[in-house]
């Protein structure tokens, strides 16, 4: 599966500072030093609608911290995966008498589309669910042959109790991990399971859902975390610097994704830092595709919005904080943009050093976003007001903004 294309990224004087960031693991800020090749790992969208606000988000975050990474001279390795067969995908294509192929397709080159205009970085490894089947089954087959998964009817499950770490990632009591696998794909009431957290790795095949050959597994298709799993160790192996998503993904998907992975090796921790961006609301409740709260990319892009407006009024939220979409939040976006514009294209203004030292000093301090761009909105007014002699400032903030923040002035 190939990505998207990757938008330049200019070079700017100097070398930026290592990154502070909330690890969800720790409940605290741990900073960020990478070898000469920083590691990443994002959960992808599962492609059965377009992509929203939500998701725009928390790619950006990850975007903010590729961009950080690369302004201290190091290479990024990232990796995302496409969850391009699951339940709700194949659910979606019921609804609609779809194929569930096409759909996946579809709406995947949607989400490249999306992600092309908002300036994401794209992954050096875009791996779909199907395509890496091939490396799942071999790894549910270990966990079943050293006892760290059984068999239910058919279907293998992982057993929590295999690594001595689970609950690590999240930090959450069992009566509420309980709840949230209810809520988020998971089955704690099934009969016979070991524990009522344990989750699926291999799915017996199903009348009429697709099903791929699992060796000594039979027929099947993999569950949701060993998915990730497998991606992120055939391409980044164990101890990677960051495996980043949404909130709600803390558990159960990277505390299951975890404790396959600590299983499998023997090694601990899976990911060096777990980082987790907020949700963002519509009308008061989170957009979710089974609610239908949702405002899309392609929508606005459609409408007529400039890109650079909706990633700004991304950025004018902390990631990690839980915020609320409004057309109020979209125009000042559009105002700023304009102001910024308008800034930089004179010939000459105050000076971009301590602005473009202003930026770099918010993103490494847990990528404050809108920090940096109270730094930009100031160096704006003061052009705006007292000008400056500078005639090198306007095009530093401009490319400032574009390698740091992802906005194209």
């Amino acid at each position: 599966m190939h990505a998207w294309p990757a938008s330049e990224v200019p070079a700017l004087p100097g070398k930026g500072r290592d990154l502070r960031i909330h690890d969800t693991a720790t409940d605290g800020r741990v900073t960020l030093e990478p070898g000469p090749v920083a590691r990443i790992y994002v959960c992808g969208i599962t492609p059965y609608d377009a992509t929203h606000m939500g998701h725009a988000a928390t790619y950006n975050a990850f975007d903010l911290v590729q961009r950080v990474w690369l302004d201290t001279k190091r290479q990024v390795h990232y990796v995302q995966n496409v969850t391009d067969i699951d339940d709700p995908l194949l659910e979606r294509a019921q609804r609609d008498g779809e194929d569930w192929t096409g759909l996946a397709e579809r709406e995947t080159a949607l989400f490249r589309e999306d992600m092309t205009a908002l300036r994401m970085l794209p992954p050096q490894h875009y791996i779909g669910a199907v395509e890496a089947i091939p490396g799942i089954v071999p790894l549910v087959e270990r966990l079943r042959d050293a006892g760290a998964a059984y068999e239910l009817d058919g279907d293998i499950y992982f057993s929590v109790e295999a690594d001595p770490h689970f609950g690590e990632v999240s930090r959450l009591d069992a009566e509420t991990m309980r709840l949230l696998s209810a809520e988020r794909g998971g089955d704690p009431d099934r009969p016979g399971k070991k524990n009522p957290l344990d989750p699926i790795l291999w799915l017996a095949a199903r009348p009429g859902e697709p099903s791929w050959d699992g060796g000594s597994l039979g027929r099947g298709r993999p569950g949701w975390h060993i998915e990730c799993v497998a991606i992120a160790l055939d391409h980044l192996g164990m101890g990677f610097d960051v495996q980043g998503g949404g909130s709600d993904l803390a558990f159960p998907h990277h505390e299951m994704g975890a404790s396959h992975a600590q299983a499998l090796t023997g090694e601990h921790p899976f990911a060096r830092a777990y980082v987790h961006a907020g949700m963002v609301a519509l009308d008061g409740e989170k957009m979710s595709k089974s609610k239908g709260n949702l405002v899309f990319v392609s929508t606005l892009r459609r409408e007529g919005v400039d890109p650079a407006a909706i990633r700004l009024a991304l950025l004018a939220h902390h990631y990690r904080s839980d915020w609320e979409w409004t057309d109020q939040v979209l125009q000042d976006a559009v105002e700023r943009l304009a102001r910024w514009r308008a800034a930089v294209s004179r010939p000459d203004g105050p000076s971009a050093e301590a602005v473009v030292d202003e930026i770099r000093a918010a993103l490494a301090d847990d990528l404050d976003a809108p920090a940096a761009l109270v730094a930009v909105d100031r160096w704006a007014a003061l052009q705006d007001t007292t000008g400056g002699t500078d005639e090198g400032a306007p095009g530093v903030v401009s490319r400032a903004v574009d390698a740091l923040l992802g906005v194209a002035l």
